[in-house]
């Protein structure tokens, strides 16, 4: 490259601009800060590739080993699909049940950690606090306790799902609550109407349609959640899709992914149909 496209480059790039606007008054466009956000990206990559040990050539030329696995679970093994259906139907049940406890639950909370409704600001903080604590927490983790608290099987998957669901959905719902015109919550109390049930009809009409979306969404989600809660002896399709793995049993492995996707698959139409009614 010459010295006058580098140059060019420079000015296009990195220089500031000054526009002059009709009055004669002249505005200095300020510097982009692009090509040191670039620049740290770069360095933190290479940073975290080497923390990691992560190598692109290990990448390249072991990914082949991944197709020879997928080789093995075709074709899946059809007759042992009559033993993929109860825990299957234990893993939907498992994301039914928790997704509707986590919904249901995350409500009050979420209430009372709205700025625009409690006008108490610790009292806010302490329950947005709540949340991100029980965000932070992995699901695998959380099923991991509730097998030693519950034991194993499919109540301490559903307990996992609905300590996440509360934790996802409540975040999104006073966020949701947050944003919304208080006029007439304002105009009901005035009015002489209670704070909850100024809230129940002025509030959570309007964030009723975005909220259920958000559950069933966060519902899709934990059906696949659940199918990997069963490494932790947590119930569902993981037990016999862990158990299969380890065997080596790639034909039965391949049946129960099948289901899975098919499962899912119907979930997420049935779901997005919802909530096409619902928006």
């Amino acid at each position: 490259m010459r010295q006058s496209d580098r140059l060019g480059l420079y000015d296009r790039i990195l220089k500031p601009r000054t526009y002059e606007l009709e009055s004669g008054r002249t505005i200095d466009e300020k510097r982009s800060r692009m090509p040191l956000v670039i620049i740290l990206l770069v360095v933190a990559t290479v940073v975290s590739g080497e923390i990691t040990g992560f190598r692109i050539s290990t990448l390249v030329r072991r990914i082949g080993y991944f197709f020879v696995m997928l080789g093995d679970m075709f074709p899946p093994d059809l007759a042992y699909m009559s033993q993929v259906w109860t825990p299957l139907w234990d893993t939907v049940k498992m994301s039914l049940l928790g997704s509707a406890i986590g919904a249901v639950l995350c409500i009050p909370f979420a209430v009372v950690s709205s700025e625009n409704l409690i006008r108490s600001r610790a009292v806010t903080m302490v329950f947005k606090f709540l949340f991100s604590v029980v965000r932070t927490l992995p699901t695998l983790v959380v099923a991991l306790i509730a097998t030693y608290v519950f034991g194993l099987g499919t109540l301490a998957g559903t307990v996992a799902i609905a300590v996440f669901t509360f934790a996802y959905c409540g975040k999104i719902l006073y966020e949701q609550i947050e944003t919304v015109d208080m006029g007439s919550h304002e105009a009901l109390e005035a009015l002489g109407m209670g704070r909850l049930s100024s809230i129940r009809y002025a509030v959570w009409p309007q964030v009723l349609p975005s909220f259920l979306s958000t559950v069933l969404f966060c519902f899709e989600g934990n059906v696949r959640y659940a199918s990997i809660l069963g490494y932790v002896g947590a119930g569902g399709l993981g037990l016999i899709l862990n158990e299969k793995i380890g065997w080596r049993e790639y034909p039965r492995v391949g049946m129960i992914l099948i289901a899975l996707f098919v499962a899912v698959v119907a979930i997420e139409s049935l779901s997005s149909w919802l909530r096409s009614k619902l928006t």
